[in-house]
């Protein structure tokens, strides 16, 4: 039998009420009668009479209810333990250029201490780019800049940035934003945080190499937003003009994220390690 259809059915015992089952299951009111329909059918009983103000168990509902919810938690604990005893011997990792560029040996080097048995591969792109490898399960877990705009992930670490707008130190940069990639977090910001100034953008200028992006501010073709920790990594902190903007007007961290419904066993350890 399907879980979710007893999950459902629970939900709506509690809440006595299709709508406000709707609501806490996040998903359309139709979409939760249906399912208790299928169970119905599946079990040959009704469970709910229809009442003015929702709906109430029948005697057959009364009695399933505590079977119900024994059958949950025991599908729970079983996948739960599963995963806990499985030793995970595959581990995808996504991860922006940036952050890639900054920690990804180091921390790829914990994991490869920590597990050395385990298989690990990194993919990376745009925090664009790897939101929608997690989201594909392409990648088990990743690194993206900001913490995640999609209701199926979650953050598993933190990685505070201090974000700093950079020039060059030689003469006047022009209203040109130099960039990564389209999809690209800093490149939103930058953009957004200078229409809020009033900067007009004259032109926006793509590239794929970090190196290439650091290497034109520095000979004043634009202005670009990276992480400090980026900048110094690359020896650029001495070359270019850094303004290092406020946490309340530029926050941005790295994090680290999974899918909610595809959390690696090595959860726990993720959540602790130093970063």
């Amino acid at each position: 039998m399907d879980l979710n259809l007893l999950k459902v059915f629970v939900s709506v015992a509690n809440k006595k009420s299709i709508s406000l089952a709707a609501n806490e299951l996040k998903c359309a009111q139709s979409n939760v009668t249906s399912r208790i329909k299928q169970l119905e059918k599946i079990l040959d009983a009704q469970l709910f009479h229809r009442v003015p103000k929702g709906v109430i168990l029948t005697e057959l509902g009364k009695s399933f209810y505590p079977k119900a919810i024994e059958i949950i938690h025991k599908l729970e604990d079983a996948v739960s333990s599963l995963q806990n005893d499985t030793p995970m011997t595959h581990l995808r990792v996504g991860s922006t250029e940036c952050n890639a560029a900054v920690r990804i040996s180091p921390f790829l080097m914990q994991l490869h201490e920590a597990f050395p048995t385990m298989h690990l591969e990194l993919f990376t792109g745009t925090t664009q780019d790897v939101v929608q490898m997690i989201l594909d399960f392409q990648v088990d877990i990743a690194f993206i800049s900001g913490y995640p705009k999609s209701d199926k992930l979650m953050v598993l670490n933190v990685i505070e940035e201090d974000m700093a707008l950079l020039e060059s130190n030689d003469m006047l940069s022009p209203n040109v934003t130099l960039t990564f990639k389209k999809g690209c977090r800093y490149d939103e910001f930058l953009k957004e945080y200078m229409k809020q100034n009033s900067v007009e953008i004259e032109k926006s200028l793509c590239f794929g190499s970090l190196e290439t992006i650091l290497g034109c501010v520095k000979v004043g073709m634009g202005r670009t937003l990276l992480p400090m920790s980026l900048v110094e990594k690359m020896g650029y902190d001495k070359d270019i003009r850094i303004t290092l903007l406020d946490k309340n007007d530029a926050h941005i961290p790295t994090t680290l994220v999974c899918r909610k419904d595809f959390i690696p066993s090595i959860s726990n350890y993720l959540k602790e390690l130093q970063l």
